[in-house]
């Protein structure tokens, strides 16, 4: 069995540990200005404050909510807490944020209800050692389990046992399964499919033609609860970098920086398929001679856009002022990760940054329905 467990409001309940004070009231935590809502208690929610919401919209809706600047140090520590006293159950613990995890319990547990007494455990574990609530879901599998925190919040744990799973997913609405966006929902509901019992009872054929293979086939397999995918254990990673090694040695600056372009592109998405921002781009050059030189340069804010990973490699690269000097192989790497949520910038952004930034995600998009390098720079075609 699989457990999935989430904390409620998580970084706002993290705040009010220092704010003993404001327990019960609605509290928003988010940046100032243009900034968004991080998260906010349920007493905020219950006015329809929601989080990624534009901190002027969320005063208006619940003009008596207290704002906290966010604590990111604070959340980290805590969020650590929490991954230790997991691992100390199961080895195979998967975070996937700084608030919240899949447990595959298989190994510690002899059945759903062995599995569901150590779910409310782990629950009452946090509350008393951080001081925070969480939602559990226990399943076969971890989409199921996903699903069934969320039917469980706040503060809650719902079992769903194997001969209980189609019960449970089909009368969910269809946005509720994986991989069904905006976009996604819009053209499901323009087939007459409103809950994913729908999409079951759909033949897959008629899906593959209207959402592609890739798509159509993994919704029809997780609306009949199909989802083999185990719990990966994995360490966070500290940079996400790329390297290339040419197969002949190059000299023309503006043919390197292009392929710092392309490097820059695939550092870039990785970032955001990881969901992550860092703040300090590396470049590495290695010469002919097999020497091998790097620079860094530190931002002010984190960044996951493509256009400003490959702007500072390329100062970089100018900034070492070589005169036809043979390079074998160039690389870019991003360093100083963290959850893109919690960055400093998020929300902050102008126009012209906003529009870069959903540039990227339109190209990601792409690229996850038709293949890696659909979309690509215009500098990089032909």
């Amino acid at each position: 069995m699989i457990l999935h467990i989430d904390m409620d409001a998580f970084y706002a309940s993290a705040s009010l540990i220092e704010r003993p004070d404001l327990f019960g009231q609605p509290v928003i935590v988010g940046g100032a200005g243009r900034g968004v809502v991080l998260s906010a208690t349920y007493e905020a929610r219950r006015s329809g404050v929601s989080s990624g919401m534009p901190m002027g919209r969320a005063r208006r809706l619940c003009p008596d909510a207290v704002v906290l600047a966010p604590d990111y140090d604070l959340y980290t520590q805590i969020s650590g807490s929490i991954m230790h006293l997991f691992s100390q159950v199961t080895p195979l613990v998967e975070p996937i944020s700084l608030d919240e995890a899949f447990l595959d319990v298989g190994g510690v547990c002899n059945g759903p209800e062995s599995a569901a007494a150590l779910g409310h455990e782990l629950r009452d574990a946090v509350a008393d050692e951080q001081g925070i609530t969480c939602s559990v879901g226990v399943a076969p599998m971890k989409f199921v389990a996903k699903l069934a925190s969320t039917s469980a919040k706040p503060d809650g744990l719902r079992l769903v046992r194997q001969d209980e799973v189609l019960d449970f997913l089909h009368p969910l609405p269809v946005e509720a399964l994986w991989g069904v966006g905006a976009s996604t929902q819009e053209k499901l509901h323009t087939l007459g499919l409103r809950t994913v019992g729908d999409i079951a009872h759909l033949p897959q054929r008629t899906l593959v033609r209207s959402l592609g293979q890739a798509s159509g086939m993994t919704l029809h397999r997780l609306a009949w609860g199909h989802d083999e995918r185990r719990v990966v254990p994995h360490e966070p990673e500290r940079s996400i970098g790329s390297d290339e090694t040419f197969g002949e040695d190059l000299d023309d600056p503006v043919l390197i920086k292009r392929h710092l372009l392309k490097l820059s592109d695939r550092v870039a998405a990785r970032m955001r398929s990881a969901e992550v921002a860092g703040r300090t781009v590396v470049l590495k050059v290695r010469f002919s001679d097999f020497t091998t030189i790097t620079r860094s340069r530190t931002l002010s804010e984190h960044t996951d856009v493509s256009r400003e990973v490959y702007a500072v490699a390329a100062q970089l690269f100018d900034a070492l002022g070589l005169q036809r000097a043979r390079i074998r192989l160039v690389g870019v790497r991003v360093q100083g990760l963290t959850d893109r949520r919690l960055t400093s910038r998020q929300g902050k952004l102008g126009e012209r940054e906003f529009g870069w930034q959903e540039a990227d995600r339109a190209v990601d998009r792409a690229s996850a329905r038709f293949g890696a390098g659909i979309v690509r720079p215009a500098s990089l075609v032909g």
